[in-house]
């Protein structure tokens, strides 16, 4: 009876291993042009939910871990953006294929303003309006950049918010402590990392933090970066301002 007792329980921990790792795949995909049906390297594809990435290789193939449920935001330059929902039929049969849609570019109109110059350095170096930004440095990235905890006023803007419940910051900081836990998780993999510090259009940073692009503006400039910052910045620069933002937020509201 011991024997069976054993036995039964030494069965029951394997299936429920095998289910535990039946759980979390290594799911396969192929991404192709949904007009040619060519495959497409170097496309994006970013799990949401475990913040991991990986990009096509020339055949268009892709390996990257994920379990039933989790998100794939899949981007390329010239494609609309897709999101996938990893399905037990996807788990089940190890590959799927995707079909990126092309999208049409409307270029629009530039204005060039030429400044009055007089051909004098010393005074020509004073028309041009030269704004005067606070720089860091990220690691591992060879230019630093403005930091807002740093500008005039940053300290007390976020102070103010943790005493406001109708602050901007009191919401968002508020509202999305399991989005924002993801902040350092993403400059831990070199393929979200690289992808975002190549993007500057704040898609990819909206979908990660569960929040409308709209608002990122918002919230940076509530952080007290300036305006050509936020307009100029790529999207890891912003995912860093923050992820800085926020940590002086948690700080302080200790």
């Amino acid at each position: 009876m011991k024997y069976l007792i054993t036995l039964f329980l030494f069965t029951f921990s394997l299936t429920a291993f095998s289910q535990l790792k039946n759980n979390t795949n290594k799911i396969h995909g192929t991404v192709v042009n949904g007009t040619s049906m060519f495959p497409l390297q170097d496309v994006n594809i970013i799990n949401i939910n475990k913040v991991k990435g990986t990009v096509t290789n020339v055949r268009g193939n892709f390996d990257i871990d994920a379990e039933v449920s989790d998100t794939l935001h899949i981007t390329m330059i010239g494609f609309q953006s897709l999101r996938v929902k990893v399905t037990n039929d996807w788990v089940k049969n190890g590959n799927a294929k995707i079909e990126l849609t092309e999208k049409a570019i409307a270029l629009e109109e530039v204005i060039v303003r030429k400044y009055n110059l007089t051909g004098y350095l010393e005074v020509d170096t004073k028309l041009i309006p030269d704004p005067e930004n606070f720089r860091y440095s990220i690691s591992g990235l060879p230019q630093g950049y403005e930091a807002g905890e740093y500008s005039p006023k940053a300290f007390s803007r976020v102070m103010n918010s943790i005493f406001n419940p109708a602050d901007m910051l009191y919401n968002f900081f508020g509202n999305k402590p399991k989005e924002l836990r993801k902040l350092k998780e993403m400059k831990k993999d070199n393929t979200v990392k690289s992808l975002l510090e190549t993007k500057f259009d704040r898609e990819t940073i909206a979908i990660l933090l569960g929040i409308d692009k709209k608002d990122i503006p918002e919230i940076l400039q509530h952080c007290n970066y300036s305006e050509a910052f936020i307009q100029t910045a790529n999207d890891l620069q912003i995912l860093d301002a923050i992820s800085q933002c926020y940590e002086q937020y948690k700080v302080l509201k200790k």
